[in-house]
This record gives C-alpha cells, sequence and structure tokens, in this order.
C-alpha cells in the first residue's frame, strides 16, 4: 500500500516561524527566503494605493502576506497581496482565507520567479482566482492574467509607464513607474 507523503495545510503549521515563506502546492513544500527591500517597496505602494481606492469604493479588502490562502488540503499559498471582494467575504476566517481571492498579485524575487509563473499560475486559475498580477520590480513591468474558460490568460504586458487597472476595480488606475517610487 503506497504511502501519501504529500503535505497538508496541519503540516504547514507546525512549521517555524523565522521569516520565511513556506506554501504547499500539491502537498510538496515550497520555501522562498525573505525579500529585498526594492520588492518590499513595490509591495507597499501597491498595498497602499490599491488598498485606499477598495475602501473608499466598499469593494472589499486587500491583505499583505503572509496570509495563508487555503485552496484545498494540499494548497496553501500566500500571495503577496490579495483582494477579497464583499462577495466573498465568507471566505475570510481568523486564520485565513478559504478558497481563492478575486486577485492574486505576486512580486518577483529571484527565488520566487519561476514559481510565480509556473505552478501559482496554474494553481491560481485551478482554483478560479479572477486575475493575477505578476509584477517585476525590476523594469518595473508587469503581467496580466484574467480568468477565461477555466484557465488565467495572459491579457496585458505592461512596461514601466504603462497602467494598472482592472474591471475588478472600476476607476482604479496606477502609473506602474509610481510603484518603485
Amino acid at each position: 500500500m503506497p504511502v501519501d507523503t504529500r503535505l497538508t495545510y496541519e503540516d504547514l503549521c507546525a512549521l517555524p516561524n523565522d521569516g520565511k515563506r513556506y506554501e504547499i502546492i500539491e502537498g510538496e513544500l515550497f520555501v522562498t527566503p525573505a525579500p529585498r527591500s526594492l520588492h518590499q517597496v513595490v509591495v507597499a505602494n501597491l498595498h497602499l494605493a490599491l488598498g485606499q481606492f477598495v475602501k473608499s469604493q466598499g469593494l472589499g479588502r486587500v491583505f499583505l502576506a503572509p496570509l495563508d490562502v487555503v485552496l484545498s488540503e494540499f494548497d496553501v499559498v500566500e500571495p503577496d497581496l490579495l483582494y477579497i471582494s464583499k462577495a466573498h467575504g465568507s471566505r475570510l476566517t481568523e486564520a485565513n482565507l478559504r478558497g481563492a481571492p478575486d486577485l492574486a498579485i505576486e512580486v518577483l524575487s529571484e527565488t520566487s520567479a519561476k514559481l510565480d509563473r509556473t505552478a501559482k499560475l496554474k494553481l491560481y486559475a485551478r482554483f478560479g482566482v479572477q486575475e493575477y498580477w505578476i509584477i517585476d520590480p525590476d523594469g518595473p513591468s508587469a503581467e496580466i492574467y484574467r480568468h477565461k474558460q477555466k484557465r488565467l490568460a495572459m491579457v496585458s504586458k505592461l512596461s514601466a509607464s504603462g497602467t494598472l487597472s482592472s474591471p475588478l476595480f472600476p476607476g482604479f488606475s496606477l502609473l506602474l513607474r509610481e510603484l518603485v517610487d
């Protein structure tokens, strides 16, 4: 009889709180070291701009990592930022988000780029994330994916002079280059 060696959310919760990001995808553990300062600048600026807009419009809530997003027993991730609409607010618990966020945002780092562009892209598509933004702080540049026919399709690739916007946030726009200021 084969033994299932995949990690679960319970296993993940037992790992140390040591400043590293621990995630599991299909039961496989992924460990990411603490990000560099430019990564944090981009995350902070985006959280401030998007968070204020979402709050002012009463659309839902924007969260920063760490917040476990429990998609299944074997799939638990921590996007750098996520948005959960009012309509899906019941997915939020005291400890985590149970189910897909409406928007997941990953800011690339050397150690996370491959994971963010492959396994997480597939995972977010499988569990119904409506939009996925991958932001490269070194351009800056961004890849915007939207859920179409059970997959996340790239709808735009932005350079530093591009503007972030989304049908999830009518009226919101932010120049990508402002994220690195």
